[in-house]
């Protein structure tokens, strides 16, 4: 037996559960900005702050109301066009940047094609998400536990051995395999061929437990 191999403190038995639980998302985040470069600083706010109010315009034609729009406050800053060994300044770039909250996914297309039209004209990710996250981790865990035990009462029944009582349980965060949806192109909103089905939304738990023997 190598040193990998060996068990330095005996105690009892330690084993790994995991489970997972599958749920229709009934919610969305969008990540809007508006970005606007103007020769004046004035003009690149004037302009940007108008998209602004046109974006929160239509975000409550379609139900979504105003405490579901975090935006950033406007930020200003110099841009330049580099050429050759050249760099020529562009001017002054305004954006804000807008998290939106939707849970009627019946209007998400819609909502995200209107304020992309409204002025919104960079979309940097959309993401489903499910509002009952909570109760869903909490049957994950309890399966996970459950998935343990077995484990433990399979290895202790081969060994010959009863278990005993927990003594040891420690948590761990497996990788969550949640749906997200990156890189939906503003250009492409209106008319294209993206697909914004929600699908599946996966909610992960995992624990180690430790039981003495019998």
């Amino acid at each position: 037996m190598n040193g990998s191999e060996s068990i330095h403190t005996p105690w009892g038995v330690s084993v790994f559960g995991a489970a997972s639980l599958d749920a229709a998302p009934d919610m969305a985040r969008l990540r809007l900005a508006v970005k606007e470069t103007r020769k004046r600083p004035a003009d690149a706010f004037e302009v940007t702050r108008g998209a602004v109010t046109r974006v929160r315009a239509v975000l409550r034609g379609h139900g979504i109301p105003d405490a579901a729009v975090s935006t950033s406050r406007l930020n200003l800053r110099s841009t330049w066009h580099f050429g050759g060994n050249e760099r020529k300044f562009a001017g002054y770039e305004c954006t804000a940047s807008f998290m939106i909250e939707v849970r009627d996914l019946d209007v998400l297309e819609a909502a995200l094609v209107d304020a992309v039209e409204a002025g919104a004209n960079q979309v940097e990710g959309v993401e489903f998400d499910v509002s009952t996250k909570k109760e869903l981790r909490a049957r994950a865990r309890t399966a996970a536990v459950a998935a343990a035990r077995e484990k433990a009462e399979l290895y202790a029944g081969a060994a010959g051995v009863r278990l005993g009582t927990v003594v040891h349980i420690k948590d761990v965060e497996p990788e969550q395999g949640e749906t997200v949806y990156r890189g939906y192109e503003a250009a492409a909103a209106p008319g294209g061929d993206s697909n914004l089905t929600p699908g599946q939304l996966t909610v992960t738990a995992a624990v180690v437990l430790g039981f003495a023997i019998l």
